[in-house]
């Protein structure tokens, strides 16, 4: 069974780019409902730390560089099926091929500057919301 949260980071370009409040409509407009969430800047070590799981990959210090180069939206979402409805939502990677209407689609301006994260299993998804809440504030 498909588990009810699930966690995003509306990223660095989309924070700069002005399109938190778009992007925050578009997640409630689809059923969302926000359970936590906070406006932060990662570090250098705190990227690499959330990107441990990439850094035997070519692109892992640049991933590290873009995320830690300004301010973030990080959130845990909650509604059925969480994982799968929010990856269909956010859409794909590269915002070239991205359905009409995802958030990637409309806010992305590339690959790497892709405005928005998204779990990809539940699992991920609770360890991604709890490296930047305690269930405290997700439960609050």
């Amino acid at each position: 069974m498909s588990g009810k949260r699930t966690f995003t980071m509306i990223k660095p370009d989309a924070v700069q780019n002005g399109h938190i409040g778009a992007i925050l409509h578009d997640i409630t407009q689809a059923g969302f409902k926000i359970a936590a969430m906070k406006y932060t800047r990662l570090t250098t070590e705190r990227a690499g730390e959330f990107y441990a799981v990439h850094k035997e990959r070519p692109f892992y210090q640049e991933l590290v560089s873009y995320m830690s180069s300004g301010t973030i939206v990080a959130a845990v979402l909650e509604k059925e099926n969480a994982v799968t409805s929010f990856r269909d939502l956010i859409g794909a990677t590269d915002p070239q091929k991205a359905d009409e209407g995802t958030i990637r689609k409309k806010y992305a301006t590339s690959i790497s500057a892709n405005a928005i994260h998204g779990s990809d299993s539940d699992e991920n998804a609770a360890i991604e919301s709890s490296f930047f809440f305690s269930q405290l504030e997700m439960f609050a």
